[in-house]
């Protein structure tokens, strides 16, 4: 019997070779016909090396195994190894790796799709047993500028004054990138080519490199006056040029000096659990401020919050950001502009109190 199982046997791993192959030569396509995203074939090779790592540390023998013919004691048995996998594999990113919920469930959900492929693209007939693997998620706080926040930056020239000239070109790129709500890679990108001018009126016209969704703004002075001081830029950029990883440390340190710096609880959850994380600052482990947690990525959010603050529809807002319609990301955006709303029509009321007659109305 023992033979007979292990002639069913399929090495794991060079299938999983073959599935990042397969995905990186355009053999294996997204379900609307297009290849997947450079960071997509990343992401499936540093799943496939921490597999492997699983397997050196704990000595557990990862196989696929037809279930074609297999009887229903063998079927019960191939289950409860895929179980015991899930459980060790989830056990170790945990507690050897100190991994939070998201990263695992992202790694969870990439062998999901890799078994997907070896059972319809390949054919191998492996069952289901993916299905009893489950996919932790954690909705990560939103980090964004409040809209007096955003304000201080564009409008506020002693701040201007202040900043070197390297930080005054961060300003002007993150309060260029809180306004038109585009990502990085596509902020970065932006050309003489992708702006519009019709009566005096400047448009930025915009393909998305990662959705391919095309979007169109219609500018507001302050963008303008900051195209127009990097007007002369080589190769006809439309902004002073960072790589993500540079910026990231700029937008820190300009937002620190802004004063945005009041304390920020930084969690991320395990087993469902959240965890308070703490920075390392000279041999003390304290919390986090709320500039140490501005990143590039805040550009594109605090966009589309103030949009909606301000008052902007939201099927406008989704317009100009590229979201769909059910997108999950841009619901929200929805809730935390919601609060933002409450807060300022609390104050309107509180307002309203103090609005009394010193005689009765005429109509009384």
């Amino acid at each position: 019997m023992k033979k007979i199982l292990r002639k069913k046997e399929m090495p794991f791993f060079e299938l999983y070779a073959r599935f990042i192959r397969d995905s990186k030569s355009g053999r294996r396509l997204q379900p609307n016909g297009k290849k997947l995203a450079a960071g997509t074939i990343v992401a499936y090779v540093c799943n496939l090396k921490l597999l492997k790592k699983f397997c050196n540390d704990t000595g557990f023998e990862l196989r696929f195994r037809s279930i074609k013919h297999l009887t229903q004691r063998e079927m019960k048995v191939e289950k409860n190894y895929w179980i015991r996998f899930y459980k060790q594999l989830t056990d170790y990113c945990y507690k050897n790796c100190g991994f939070f919920d998201n990263y695992v469930g992202q790694n969870i959900k990439i062998i999901k799709v890799f078994w997907g492929y070896c059972n319809k693209h390949l054919l191998l007939n492996i069952g289901d047993f993916h299905q009893h693997f489950y996919v932790t998620k954690e909705d990560i706080p939103v980090i964004t500028l409040l809209p007096e926040e955003l304000n201080f930056l564009i409008y506020n020239k002693a701040f201007q004054a202040s900043l070197t000239g390297k930080l005054q070109q961060v300003k002007d790129v993150f309060v260029f990138g809180c306004t038109v709500a585009l990502r990085f890679s596509d902020l970065m990108a932006l050309k003489q080519t992708n702006i519009r001018v019709v009566e005096n009126k400047w448009y930025l016209q915009v393909r998305s490199q990662k959705t391919g969704t095309d979007t169109q703004m219609c500018l507001p002075d302050y963008a303008i006056n900051v195209l127009t001081k990097y007007a002369t830029q080589k190769k006809g950029f439309l902004l002073p040029r960072f790589n993500d990883v540079n910026l990231n440390l700029y937008v820190k340190q300009l937002i620190k000096l802004a004063g945005f710096a009041h304390p920020q609880c930084k969690t991320r959850n395990k087993r469902g659990v959240p965890k308070e994380i703490l920075k390392h600052e000279s041999d003390k482990h304290i919390s986090y401020d709320f500039c140490d947690l501005v990143t590039t990525h805040t550009m594109r959010r605090t966009a589309i919050t103030t949009m909606l603050c301000l008052g902007m529809p939201e099927h406008l807002v989704r317009k100009i950001s590229g979201h769909t319609p059910m997108s999950k990301s841009f619901f929200r955006y929805v809730a935390l502009a919601q609060s933002y709303q409450d807060k300022e029509t609390a104050m309107v009321f509180d307002k309203l109190k103090g609005k009394t007659f010193s005689d009765p109305p005429f109509f009384s």
